[in-house]
């Protein structure tokens, strides 16, 4: 193998972590889920709040860095919250997501069964950001979750894939680096636009009977492009622009997912219809 291709993969994890998950400079442990109320297996379901949440990271993102904004912010309002990491590559430490998209729904399968298990309740509500907020529609169509999700919530996700402002489209020019990036990170050539992972997908509609779906997007967004794109289309759906909400939030791709207040409003909105309040900027403060 010439030594450029042995060079892509910490190459695109590279560029792709500057892009998309620039987050917290030190990776917390796992036990900082548990220990911050989240990842808790002793948790039960409430009467106001009956099926579990379940958090499911970005490209290049995990099951803690991803949600030290979110899952605090919903354990304190008496959620039961639970995180996984899916899509590992050997030898990539705490990048995950970078596993071939089909892969990963059935690791999110798995994971959705066992919180159940736990927890006892019927059904359980997924709130994903990027890949996290698409892959599940995988799991959702053609692995039996319709039959135990209630609602998905995407952050920013890539439903239709990207084209990251034109970047994809120079793939062609480039002989042997589109099966290069299949190769080395599937996950990464799944979520370009028309990629035959979302061509089937995305085939015979967005949705599947029975689940409710929120897409929450950022019109900053520069990675997931162009971000009329994360919208859904069918029964169920409800597409929300953050901007719409809030004129002056600036927040971009990565700051929706992990800090942003008053997306993490709406994602309780999105999980509580019945007890809904307006997000406005104000929801910063709440």
């Amino acid at each position: 193998m010439l030594p450029w291709k042995r060079m892509l993969r910490p190459l695109a994890a590279l560029l792709l972590t500057a892009a998309a998950v620039t987050g917290p400079a030190v990776t917390a442990q796992a036990s900082a889920a548990s220990s911050s109320g989240w990842n808790d297996y002793s948790c039960k379901p409430s009467a106001a709040h009956p099926r579990p949440v379940v958090l499911v990271h970005g490209t290049l993102g995990n099951s803690v860095d991803n949600w030290l904004g979110l899952a605090p912010y919903l354990t304190v309002r008496g959620y039961c919250v639970f995180s996984l990491d899916y899509g590992q590559l050997e030898g990539v430490p705490f990048f995950h997501g970078l596993g071939p998209v089909e892969k990963s729904a059935a690791q999110l399968r798995d994971f959705v069964d066992r919180v159940l298990a736990a927890t006892g309740a019927a059904e359980t509500d997924l709130v994903g950001h990027s890949q996290g907020g698409m892959m599940p529609r995988w799991y959702l169509r053609f692995l039996g979750g319709a039959a135990k999700v209630n609602a998905l919530v995407g952050i920013a996700p890539s439903n239709h894939g990207t084209d990251l402002n034109g970047f994809t489209h120079l793939l062609p020019h480039f002989p042997g680096a589109a099966d290069l990036l299949s190769e080395n990170t599937p996950a990464l050539a799944d979520q370009v636009a028309g990629s035959g992972f979302l061509t089937k997908l995305n085939a015979g509609g967005d949705t599947v009977p029975g689940v409710r779906y929120t897409v929450i997007a950022t019109k900053y967004d520069e990675v997931v492009t162009p971000w009329r794109s994360q919208y859904l289309s069918g029964p169920g759906v409800r597409n929300v622009l953050l901007q719409d909400l809030c004129p002056v939030d600036l927040s971009e791709h990565v700051a929706v997912g992990l800090f942003d207040r008053i997306v993490f409003h709406e994602v309780a909105n999105a999980l509580d219809p019945g007890r809904a309040t307006p997000t406005t900027c104000a929801s910063a403060f709440s």
